[in-house]
């Protein structure tokens, strides 16, 4: 093997890690969410049970296990999501207009993977909400504590690591329109077997790798057996050149 084909597989070989460690969202917060610590574990799931009641235009999902919640209205009404101790917290308007209430604890709470942050004194439950408009896209995606563990340390509940256990039921309260409602979910604790490293992925990769080298080899061979050819002085059918 040449020595371009070679320092192509090593580097290849060395892009791999970072390749999966791109994609392992436990080891990177490149959501652009300011959260400022670890972030979700792959140890964790939260899943959404119902929203209630039940609305045409309303979903919400969850990203990256139990990190961030995805709300979006196409529902016509206003949809009100309410922080923790029961103010307004964010709304996404029937326009598509999604506003922040900057009064509310739960915009700074949110900052932070445990809550480790000091809330302004202007914000609080009991004050006077203050909108502002953050997006226009009909959504509205936080990190909600609600939804996840919130310790490193592991959940009581969770007495055999390697067998999959429910932590807690939770819900996020919403108002669609004047309509009082929720988001209701579960999180469960996943053992390692379900997070096992992706030697598959890693796999496919150095195939195409592989692939790519022996591409370039086989090429190279058969330039150089036609520049061979050129290069060889014609023949008469008696032997004299």
């Amino acid at each position: 093997m040449s020595r371009r084909p070679m320092l192509a597989l090593l580097g290849a070989l060395v892009l791999v890690p970072a390749a999966v460690a791109r994609a392992n969202p436990s080891s990177t917060q490149e959501s652009g969410n300011p959260i400022n610590d670890q972030g979700s574990s792959y140890h964790y799931r939260t899943y959404i049970t119902s929203i209630a009641p039940r609305t045409p235009g309303l979903s919400v999902e969850v990203l990256e296990f139990a990190d961030r919640l995805l709300l979006r209205n196409h529902t016509g009404k206003t949809v009100t999501v309410y922080g923790y101790s029961g103010e307004p917290y964010a709304r996404v308007q029937p326009g598509g207009a999604t506003e922040q209430n900057v009064r509310s604890p739960a915009v700074f709470l949110n900052t932070n993977f445990y809550a480790d942050v000091t809330v302004p004194p202007s914000a609080t439950a009991t004050a006077t909400p203050k909108w502002e408009v953050i997006d226009r896209t009909g959504q509205f995606e936080w990190h909600d504590h609600r939804i996840h563990w919130m310790s490193p340390a592991t959940p009581p509940e969770v007495k055999n690591i390697g067998k999959r256990t429910k932590i807690f039921d939770w819900t996020v309260p919403i108002t669609i329109g004047t309509q009082p409602g929720a988001i209701h979910g579960e999180l469960f604790w996943v053992p390692q077997s379900d997070t096992s490293f992706p030697t598959g992925a890693i796999a496919a990769l150095l195939i195409i790798v592989l692939a790519g080298i022996a591409i370039v080899l086989i090429s190279r061979r058969r330039r150089r057996r036609g520049g061979g050819d050129e290069a060889r002085p014609p023949t008469t059918g008696d032997g004299e050149a």
